[in-house]
């Protein structure tokens, strides 16, 4: 407009004023609207052994797996179980395998004094490009066999001290930190005091890291036992990922869902010598009822499998991580399940239950 002469405009100098006079008010709205717009909510991140990633480069995601696990007990275990680079070269293939199946997102749930070793997940995670996620955690199941005495006498405040520490300074001296909580409970009826208090630390960690919450649970009454203590402290069950909700009634599941928790369907497995009692037409049918019943969005799959066993030579039988590539995902495709809602179980569900909440 500096250009364009005022002596030609008819209504002169006043209507150069009005226009001026709202070319700034649109400008400001403009500048506004700017400005609002750069107060979305901040990108979701995962935290992974090698740092923070935004969640949406998660990809494909296998939610519980784990690469090492040493059932000798908390009094015995250690780093001098292992050879690091022994058990590097067993897991490479398994994870180069996944690779073919575009999993991007691996997360590793065995916890401390369980054969959790973020040297060796690091290292893993570096040579592969795959993101690996660990744990900061205590595993209470099997009469708290793995947990160390000492720890077990601590205060719920106190273990949440220990796990905080983990997440703000790293894992020991690895600079690793936790991507989630991960604990262990029992009970068919109702959890011991010690599993109260794990609950507990679990929930004042949460409040102060954002960090989610998976637990070994089982049954349904541990998981309502533990969503209710969650909740007396101010945590929503979005919070909370029932691991081995396979074990629980589809009722129980979906009453669950429907309070918000993460259904963790997780022992997909192909052989029934590993134990599995739940083989792949179940896992359809549990994951269609779940959809049925509206709640897809709140399911997670994955193997709970791998586990090199440092008792046995060069780590034992090693389970891969590919059966719900090979077999649970073609079942569901011809169950009538549609490519987004694959999608919806591989990647956007792991995402929306991992993200660090602040």
């Amino acid at each position: 407009m500096g250009d364009w002469p005022l002596h030609r405009c008819g209504y002169g100098v006043s209507l150069y004023l009005y226009i001026m006079r709202n070319i700034v008010r649109i400008t400001a709205g403009l500048a506004l609207a700017g400005l609002l717009s750069c107060k979305q909510e901040p990108e979701q991140l995962i935290m992974t052994v090698l740092g923070p990633i935004p969640a949406s480069e998660m990809g494909i995601t296998l939610s519980h797996e784990h690469v090492l696990v040493d059932f000798i007990g908390a009094d015995s275990t250690g780093y001098h179980r292992w050879d690091r680079q022994e058990v590097v070269n067993k897991v490479m293939p398994y994870l180069s395998e996944i690779q073919e199946h575009q999993v991007s997102t691996l997360v590793e749930c065995t916890p401390a004094f369980l054969g959790r070793d973020p040297w060796i997940l690091k290292a893993l995670s570096r040579q592969t490009g795959i993101h690996l996620v660990t744990n900061t955690g205590y595993y209470g199941a099997h009469n708290n066999r793995f947990i160390p005495a000492e720890l077990l006498e601590l205060t719920a405040e106190e273990l949440s001290h220990i796990w905080v520490d983990e997440f703000k300074n790293g894992i020991e001296d690895s600079g690793v930190q936790p991507g989630f909580i991960k604990i262990a409970v029992e009970g068919d009826e109702t959890l011991s005091k010690e599993h109260v208090k794990i609950i507990t630390a679990a929930a004042l960690t949460h409040q102060q890291t954002g960090l989610a919450i998976a637990s070994h649970t089982g049954p349904d009454a541990p998981a309502f036992e533990q969503i209710s203590v969650l909740q007396s402290h101010g945590i929503d069950p979005s919070c909370f990922i029932w691991v081995h909700a396979q074990q629980g009634s589809l009722e129980g599941n979906i009453k669950a869902a429907r309070m918000g928790t993460w259904i963790s369907l997780d022992n997909v497995s192909l052989d029934r010598e590993t134990g599995s009692d739940y083989d792949v037409g179940w896992y359809v049918d549990r994951i269609r009822n779940l959809k049925e019943a509206g709640y897809l969005d709140r399911v997670l799959i994955s193997h709970d499998a791998g586990w090199y066993k440092p008792e046995e030579e060069n780590g034992g039988t090693f389970r891969g991580f590919v059966g719900i590539f090979t077999a649970l995902i073609p079942a569901l495709e011809k169950n009538g399940f549609s490519p987004e809602e694959i999608h919806l179980l591989l990647e956007v569900n792991p995402r929306n239950a991992f993200y660090l909440r602040n």
